[in-house]
């Protein structure tokens, strides 16, 4: 299976695309501009170099500033605490960022977020969990992706955190698998 990992220069994201190249997939690597620096860029070009792997940059700080930054300071400005994770994660990692994957041939996206996604037998429908190592867990920043999304991602690291998910990162536990 061809997977986009969204890269973001640091050791999680870089792991998953080990232990999904490592599994035998067609892996690359994708990151996104979304401040002024390309530190990240250029960390994650120089892993998916050592791991032998495509990558692909893709410039979204104006669309970050709007979406994510913009709505931020009017929630803070309103009194609120909002998450801007909550909203980058639902609207362009696993949104534009998922779908420029798809038109670079990948059949899902990974990332390397510590979250469990189950397929329901009885319903078809996929459910977010949180890892199994609630000192990592990470699935409070994607509580808001839709179905699509979630039939579309993959998180390898449930199987490095004791997970009980699946036996390998595109099994029962995916939907993909």
């Amino acid at each position: 299976m061809k997977i986009a990992v969204a890269m973001s220069g640091g050791v999680d994201s870089s792991v998953t695309a080990a232990i999904l190249q490592k599994e035998g997939h067609e892996v690359f690597g994708l990151t996104m501009l979304v401040t002024p620096s390309d530190e990240a860029a250029v960390a994650a070009r120089e892993a998916a170099a050592a791991l032998a792997i495509p990558h692909h940059t893709v410039d979204f700080r104006d669309i970050f500033n709007r979406e994510v930054i913009a709505g931020f300071c009017l929630q803070y400005s309103l009194g609120r605490t909002p998450n801007p994770c909550v909203n980058c994660n639902r609207f362009i990692k696993f949104g534009i960022l998922l779908v420029k994957s798809r038109e670079l041939g990948a059949s899902a996206m990974a990332t390397g977020h510590y979250a469990c996604i189950e397929k329901q037998p009885d319903t078809g429908r996929m459910v977010l969990k949180k890892g199994v190592d609630r000192t990592r867990d990470q699935s409070y920043f994607l509580y808001k992706l839709t179905q699509p999304q979630l039939a579309s991602v993959v998180f390898p690291f449930r199987e490095y955190d004791q997970g009980q998910c699946s036996k390998n990162s595109l099994g029962n536990g995916t939907g993909l698998g």
